[in-house]
């Protein structure tokens, strides 16, 4: 599949057959090209929560608005990221990179994100926003349906699933064998009304 047909093809669906089960060589597959997304500085800050355990499904179902994909989906990832990933051995972010690189950049972490807890979580949504996009994408060439989910309690479901306290969630996907077709798109802006070009 081209990734402009991905792209054309992907849609938020709601139904999903609850008897299929993703091969685990299929989800290696999909998460191993979902870490190649970019993060600024290379931080990697995103972190994944699958959720196997009917019985937590179940539990993030009743806090999530009863919503049938959350225990019907092949697979539910929450996507968590961690607000201190800057500050954790970064230099296993750069390791690869020349010497001059790993000096101007490891020094400039502490610079860009110490006690600045606002750029810290915007930095995670960030890196979660674009990584989603690329698990719902690769999923669609894989053969998958996936829907992106911001309704449900996220207090709860960070106890659910023992969320550290300096990390955050930012939406979860279910990914699945949809058995519905989505609904029609219900109404795309044009272009013209939100591409700008120079200023407002």
């Amino acid at each position: 599949m081209q990734l402009s047909e991905a792209v054309r093809a992907r849609r938020a669906i709601k139904w999903y057959d609850p008897e299929h089960k993703m091969p685990e060589q299929t989800f290696r597959t999909l998460m191993e090209h979902a870490i190649l997304t970019p993060t600024a500085f290379n931080i990697q800050n995103w972190r994944f929560v699958r959720v196997t355990d009917p019985q937590q499904r179940k539990a993030i179902r009743a806090v999530a608005w009863d919503q049938a994909q959350v225990t019907d989906a092949s697979e539910l990832l929450v996507l968590c990221f961690d607000n201190k990933a800057w500050s954790r051995q970064a230099e296993r972010y750069w390791r690869n990179a020349p010497q001059e690189v790993q000096d101007f950049l490891l020094p400039a972490l502490p610079e860009y994100y110490g006690d600045k807890p606002q750029v810290e979580r915007d930095e995670g949504m960030r890196s979660c926003g674009l990584v989603g996009q690329t698990i719902m994408l690769m999923a669609k060439e894989l053969g998958y349906d996936s829907c992106p989910m911001d309704g449900f309690d996220y207090q709860a479901v960070g106890r659910l699933i023992n969320l550290p306290e300096d990390h955050g969630i930012a939406f979860m996907i279910a990914i699945g064998k949809g058995i519905k077709e989505a609904w029609p798109r219900p109404g795309q802006l044009p272009l013209d009304e939100v591409l700008l070009e120079n200023r407002f």
